[in-house]
């Protein structure tokens, strides 16, 4: 009988082991650095020399919101590891402000939709944040918390470009200071959508990357008028195709233009075939914003195989 006591005991323990190993998240282990580097910038002029254009240059594909689907919240590094060990990938994000003061990673004004809180963002301290999980797109809540944009920026360099879209009262003088302090200058583009919000925060930040909204030659002109050299600058061109003079002159100034592909483009993709993502770049667009960064992905890859198309700074 002590016998089959032991052989019990034995059981139960080993079953509660294995138990916590399977219930760990992956955030500690993504967090520690683990995953390989995919981008290789030995300083921030790395980065600008990464993002001229050239005829030779690499098209990419940025996961809108870092690529939330079924089990993976947006905003949320688990979310961008994923995306991340499969291709090179700009992550678009986006940044809120805590009661506390604290930079955090979350789209909406108020929690409801994304987490299991309730209520604004603004009107709750990171501790009562960190207490919340993270919902996926369909609604379903995952062992994800909210990450902190340091706790992002640290877990990021070397393994994703960010695109930083910084919300409405978040000041950009917090952002940069987190940037200062995690040393990821060569691994940021801060978002603007306009002039003035460009040139504040070229004022702030001379040697970071910005990307400006620019729908016409009026944009572009606005821009240089602020000083605001081309070799900080990527172009969002908008959510349907540009007109290819517009993208000729960008291109001529070096300029990358990112083409949001959210919404009706990827729809496109989706009905008639993955090869339109390939018809985008040939029109012009460098970058692809997506909702669809995998089917994305594959297309870029083929194309940039295909054209031999190769960069120093990707490994």
């Amino acid at each position: 009988m002590q016998k089959i006591n032991n052989f019990y005991l034995t059981l139960v323990l080993l079953l509660f082991f294995c138990s916590c190993f399977r219930n760990n998240t992956t955030a500690d282990t993504i967090r520690l650095g683990n995953a390989p580097q995919v981008f290789n910038f030995k300083e921030v002029g790395d980065l600008y020399r990464f993002l001229t254009y050239s005829e030779t240059r690499v098209p990419l594909v940025s996961a809108h919101r870092g690529g939330p689907d079924t089990d993976y919240p947006e905003n949320s590094i688990e979310t961008f590891q994923r995306v991340a060990s499969k291709m090179p990938a700009i992550i678009e994000c986006d940044i809120a402000l805590t009661k506390d003061s604290v930079l955090v990673l979350m789209h909406d004004e108020t929690l409801d939709r994304t987490t299991t809180g309730k209520g604004k963002v603004s009107r709750h301290t990171l501790a009562e944040l960190k207490e919340l999980n993270l919902k996926d797109p369909a609604g379903t809540v995952t062992n994800y918390r909210i990450p902190t944009l340091e706790e992002t920026l640290r877990w990021g360099i070397g393994q994703v470009l960010f695109t930083l879209d910084v919300k409405r009262n978040v000041p950009y003088q917090l952002v940069v200071d987190v940037i200062r302090k995690t040393k990821a200058e060569a691994y940021v583009i801060i978002i603007t959508y306009s002039a003035d919000q460009a040139a504040a925060v070229h004022n702030l930040a001379p040697d970071l990357m910005i990307s400006a909204s620019i729908k016409n030659v009026e944009d572009l002109i606005r821009l240089n008028d602020l000083d605001i050299p081309d070799t900080r600058l990527v172009a969002f061109i908008g959510t349907s195709q540009a007109d290819k003079k517009l993208i000729d002159l960008l291109h001529q100034h070096g300029i990358l233009c990112i083409l949001g592909t959210i919404g009706n483009l990827d729809r496109q993709a989706q009905q008639r075939g993955e090869q339109v993502y390939a018809e985008y770049i040939e029109n012009g667009a460098d970058i692809l914003s997506t909702d669809r960064p995998f089917q994305a992905a594959k297309t870029v890859d083929y194309y940039s195989k295909q054209r031999g198309l190769s960069s120093p700074f990707i490994n």
